[in-house]
């Protein structure tokens, strides 16, 4: 139970950094190399949101895999692509087909056949 609950956080988090990342990236504008882009990204706090959880998910999961056996803990991961369905519908009103919902449940099955 405590791997499902520490990698649901950690998943979260993951699943957060992306959706902090594509509004990082819509905001961006047009790349370009020079100094006045890379200035003009320093006032984008997305980046720093994203950044955070990475960082704090990063951390969550060197907990994880110090502490479970790693042929469990890695197929945990796979959790972030649910909270990303979800995400996608949420922040950025995305229609899901009901295949990838089907998809969505197989994964959640799978990651408690091996939590088990």
């Amino acid at each position: 139970m405590r791997l499902i609950l520490t990698s649901v956080l950690q998943s979260i988090l993951l699943c957060g950094g992306q959706v902090l990342l594509k509004f990082a990236l819509n905001k961006m504008g047009a790349f370009s190399w020079t100094w006045g882009f890379f200035q003009s990204q320093l006032t984008n706090w997305w980046w720093l949101g994203c950044g955070l959880c990475y960082a704090a998910a990063t951390v969550l999961w060197m907990y994880i895999i110090k502490n479970f056996p790693f042929s469990m803990a890695y197929p945990m991961i796979s959790l972030s692509y649910v909270f990303g369905m979800f995400a996608a519908m949420l922040f950025f009103q995305e229609t899901i087909p009901a295949s990838r919902w089907l998809g969505v449940l197989l994964i959640m099955l799978g990651c408690l056949f091996v939590a088990k």
